[in-house]
């Protein structure tokens, strides 16, 4: 059982308890993070799109858990964040800044 704050997908579906091998608790599945701009210095609620990269290791990534340090990709496409070339820009990477299982919520900062 992991009895961390985990991210699944919105297309998400239990396997059947004889072969599921991680339990999720529902209750420390989160889909929305609180990310911070540093540069304008505003919060918003963003959706996230991934962990990319734990720092408890390989196995935390993969099963999707988030911690203080998590790297995690947030949809910023309601940002209005325009490239170079004129594209919107969909996905950012942000680092968790908070320990999620006491706050009860997602805290990042956006990495430009």
């Amino acid at each position: 059982m992991v009895t961390k704050v985990t991210f699944v997908g919105p297309g998400f579906t239990r396997k059947h308890p004889k072969f599921e091998r991680f339990i999720r608790p529902t209750g420390l599945r989160f889909t929305k993070a609180h990310v911070t701009h540093p540069e304008l210095k505003a919060t918003f609620q963003l959706e996230i799109l991934g962990v990319k990269k734990n720092p408890q290791g390989n196995m935390s990534t993969s099963l999707g858990v988030v911690t203080k340090g998590t790297i995690i990709e947030v949809n910023v496409s309601e940002l209005g964040l325009v490239t170079p070339g004129g594209k919107v820009v969909w996905g950012k990477y942000a680092q968790v800044t908070n320990n999620p299982e006491n706050d009860g919520c997602i805290n990042a900062v956006l990495l430009v």
